[in-house]
């Protein structure tokens, strides 16, 4: 969606209510690039505590604060390094965010109560009028029910949670359709904590040095870092290629799953005749792009059980599907 497309998308109204809404200390859900956020202002504690009651999430789980341009990092951070000075050039507006030592303007509520903030500008055209028209920054996490599957279009939003936002702005689907990379900048190690479209190659080829990776088992930092999360209700298995999805199938309905799903990048040969084939992810990008909503179309058609073949580890996007569907299915239930 370009800059021309806003007015057509959104009108003025909407989001005029919806700056109303944000000064007022209520929610707004709005679109981005990657899911949709539940936002709030970032520097009123009030409203960001609603954030944290409306998604039933822990509050020691930091937000992703929103601004509207690189201009504005002084304002919302301090101490900020060259290193994030150099990606925020590179890759904003975009699916990077920034952890950084936080300014005393963000709300300590929305870090966690944490001294840093992750920052980030996000490449949609109706998120980035609505933080111009509001003119502070904005705390939001993705618009659901915590650890739950992710939006990606606004009838998820109000599906998921209803009345509980007093506006929701409708930006058509998700482009990226899984959530930002997050890379933390606060100390001499520069090290990624959540996957996304921007991989650890951009992010060397933008800085001339080593990206670290954290660890699957380490202590939660930032969004998205729970070892179980963006969970369907149907159980989530992993198989590597069709033959292990036909057996995880086979074992499912054996076990006494109901209804069993299959998602894939391509059409699988050798199922059993009861498999219920998602239509096919196709490549990488495109896998991320319908991922939430081929994990919400598993539960809308009451499957039990959803086999999914991921796409290759290829330490891009792939590997950011990839690490979902693993959080996905460590979900306990």
């Amino acid at each position: 969606m370009t800059a021309e497309d806003v007015a057509a998308a959104v009108d003025d109204a909407a989001l005029d209510a919806a700056v109303a809404e944000l000064r007022r200390g209520g929610l707004v859900a709005f679109p981005t690039e990657t899911v949709y956020g539940l936002g709030a202002d970032a520097s009123d504690p009030a409203a960001v505590a609603k954030v944290f009651a409306v998604k039933g999430r822990p509050a020691d789980h930091p937000l992703i604060v929103h601004i509207a341009a690189a201009a504005e990092l002084d304002r919302w951070a301090v101490d900020v390094p060259d290193a994030a000075r150099a990606l925020a050039r590179t890759f904003w507006p975009g699916p990077l965010t920034l952890v950084l030592r936080r300014s005393e303007a963000v709300s300590a509520a929305a870090t966690g109560n944490r001294a840093t903030v992750g920052l980030r500008v996000p490449a949609h055209p109706v998120a980035l009028e609505l933080l111009r028209r509001f003119g502070g920054a904005i705390a939001a996490p993705s618009a659901n029910r915590f650890g739950r599957v992710s939006p990606t279009t606004a009838a998820h939003v109000r599906a998921d949670l209803g009345a509980d936002v007093g506006v929701v702005l409708d930006g058509g689907p998700s482009d990226v359709g899984i959530e930002s990379t997050i890379v933390d900048l606060t100390d001499d190690t520069i090290e990624v904590l959540r996957l996304g479209a921007v991989t650890v190659a951009d992010l060397e080829a933008a800085l001339g040095r080593p990206v670290a990776v954290a660890g699957a088992d380490v202590a939660p930092r930032a969004s998205g870092m729970l070892e179980a999360h963006y969970a369907p209700r149907a159980r989530v298995v992993l198989a590597d290629d069709g033959a292990e999805a036909a057996a995880a199938v086979r074992a499912a309905l054996t076990a006494g799953a109901a209804r069993v799903a299959v998602l894939a990048p391509a059409v699988l040969d050798g199922l059993p005749p009861a498999a219920v084939e998602l239509e096919p992810a196709g490549g990488a990008e495109h896998f991320a792009a319908v991922l939430y909503d081929r994990l919400r179309q598993a539960d809308r058609l009451d499957c039990t059980t959803l086999v999914v073949v991921p796409p290759p580890e290829d330490g891009g996007i792939g590997s950011a599907v990839r690490d979902r569907l693993r959080r996905a299915a460590a979900d306990a239930r």
